[in-house]
């Protein structure tokens, strides 16, 4: 019943367990504070103290089953080191899945050297690797800021479905490759609804792997927020088309993004 910390990190087969574990994590909670799909569809599971449900395959509750694939998917993909962001979107017509009202970026990259982390503070040695109690605090503070967005953003409209798109580092992957549960698609932009407010939720080190997390989501949604505890971050094209972001953008031209065989949707 318990998601657990490694007590160290020194292979790259346990760190890339570890960002697995986050990335079902992080999926998990969103879709399951968002009210996308029943409660039926969800484990519980322990964080250290922190209380996490978990998406499971449910049978009375394809979308589910259809996202735990999807999952699977982007499994094959990070583990052979492909994968460069996950794009999850909700979107409110289903015959139009390029506009969308909310969605999450999770952005990997591979540091087979070994990222590091600079301090400022004199008693740190500077350009310090990255060390396993660094990792599980930036692990549990990307989950509670997570948490503390899904629990605050006003609701989703009542009807949704999700959308998944994958881009891959081209230069490594082979032209040919599909990840299960995915077919070739375009790398196209998204129109969004209303007007989007960028948050960075955060990101979490480890010394083979550096995960990223991105979520946009409508202005009108966060007016319960608390500013103070999650930092608006500028949009950096022209709305309301919503292309890759940011550091994503100037690798856009060696991006390979493969759309999802189908959509899914949610409970409400």
């Amino acid at each position: 019943s318990a998601v657990v910390f490694p007590n160290k990190i020194s292979t790259e087969q346990q760190s890339l367990t570890l960002v697995k574990r986050l990335l079902a994590v992080a999926v998990s909670c969103i879709t399951y504070l968002r009210g996308i799909f029943p409660e039926s569809a969800y484990g519980t599971r322990y964080l250290d103290d922190l209380c996490v449900k978990i998406l499971r395959e449910d049978k009375n509750c394809p979308g589910s089953t259809q996202l735990v694939k999807w999952m699977l998917g982007c499994y094959d993909a990070l583990q052979r080191k492909y994968l460069r962001m996950v794009v999850l979107a909700v979107y409110t017509h289903p015959d139009d899945p390029q506009t969308i009202t909310e969605c999450y970026h999770f952005k990997f990259k591979y540091t087979p050297n070994g990222p590091v982390l600079n301090f400022s503070s004199k008693d740190r040695q500077s350009d310090s690797p990255i060390s396993c109690a660094d990792t599980k605090k930036a692990s549990i503070l990307l989950i509670r800021k997570i948490y503390v967005l899904m629990q605050n953003l006003g609701p989703l409209p009542s009807n949704v479905c999700l959308t998944m798109k994958l881009f891959y580092y081209d230069e490594v992957t082979p032209p040919e490759y599909q990840p299960p549960g995915f077919k070739e698609g375009e790398c196209e932009g998204m129109i969004f609804e209303g007007e989007p407010m960028y948050l960075n939720m955060g990101e979490v080190p480890t010394p083979f792997h550096m995960l990223k997390v991105k979520i946009t989501t409508d202005k009108q949604r966060m007016e319960n927020c608390d500013e103070s505890i999650l930092k608006q971050r500028e949009p950096d094209l022209p709305l309301p088309v919503l292309m890759v972001a940011g550091d994503e953008a100037e690798e856009s031209q060696h991006v390979k993004v493969r759309a999802q065989i189908c959509t899914v949707e949610g409970s409400h």
